[in-house]
């Protein structure tokens, strides 16, 4: 699949903006006034912020409104309407704290699951393709849900959680890629069922289907080499998980615990471009692309 930036952008911090806003629903941290404003401007930025890029993948991102009638089929939709209704309970559980301290305990745990709520929504955007059998499996959205936890853990202060939120979410992505490598060849889905030819024998392309790229090519169609994949893999792991909790096992310091949540971040990102990049939409088939 090709790794748009804006879905990048909108699975990385909109998965850390909600995973904060759960842990402030659950009153962890107990702040009130300024420093209750402080980490809920933060989580708005990256949910909403995270929300907004999402839309820039449209072809017509002025009717994005739209999604939110679908949502008896689309879990898109469902996302939409659960991310809206997050947004709108914990905004007045917000205001609670910051402008009159007050803290609505129930209306913060109703929040809390509607965060819940929106990543699995967003997970099940890709955990529902049976096109791309990497994606097509259970580990997808409990590595999207333990790496929201985890992120938000990090930036609400709850490291103790973090760590183990952290090392969770590493062996779980460790897992990810060593099952869903042979995912895709497991499937059993080849260019006989791809073309539909299959009954005839054998089938190779011989030429392709025409002479220049087409929308399917250019979103569906993208070859990483497993020498920079496995760089990348690396990378990721270091930076989103390693140096984190290396830091965060330390003396603590206000600065280690900013490096510790830019590197998480900067990990997070690398994997969410690997995430699209290694994706094998069985329409690669059709051209002779995989």
């Amino acid at each position: 699949m090709h790794p748009a930036p804006s879905v990048i952008i909108f699975t990385t911090f909109s998965g850390l903006g909600f995973g904060l806003l759960f842990w402030l629903g659950l009153g962890m941290p107990a702040a009130t006034g300024w420093d209750a404003f402080v980490f809920f401007a933060i989580a708005y930025l990256g949910a909403v912020g995270g929300l907004l890029a999402s839309t820039f993948h449209l072809g017509h991102p002025e009717r994005a409104i739209k999604a939110l009638s679908q949502w008896k089929t689309s879990w898109l939709s469902r996302e939409g309407i659960a991310a809206v209704a997050t947004l709108l309970i914990m905004a007045v559980f917000g205001g609670g704290l910051v402008l009159f301290e007050m803290r609505l305990l129930p209306l913060g745990w109703l929040g809390a699951a509607g965060c819940l709520a929106t990543i699995f929504t967003t997970s099940m955007i890709y955990a529902q393709l049976k096109t791309v059998p990497r994606w097509n499996h259970w580990s997808t959205p409990a590595l999207f849900v333990a790496l929201s936890l985890g992120g938000g853990a990090l930036l609400s202060g709850n490291f103790e959680i973090a760590i183990l939120l952290l090392l969770a979410s590493g062996a779980l992505q460790i897992f990810a890629w060593m099952s869903g490598d042979g995912r895709f060849k497991a499937s059993g889905t080849t260019m006989e069922s791809a073309t539909g030819l299959g009954h005839i024998g054998s089938v190779r392309a011989f030429e392709p289907p025409h002479t220049g790229t087409n929308y399917l090519m250019r979103e569906f169609i993208h070859v990483v080499g497993r020498k920079h994949a496995m760089q990348l893999r690396v990378i990721s792991m270091l930076l989103g998980f390693v140096v984190p909790i290396a830091l965060l096992l330390g003396s603590f310091n206000h600065w280690l615990a900013l490096i510790a949540v830019a590197s998480h971040v900067v990990g997070v990102i690398t994997l969410r471009w690997l995430f699209f990049a290694q994706a094998e939409h069985v329409v690669g088939l059709y051209y002779g692309k995989r």
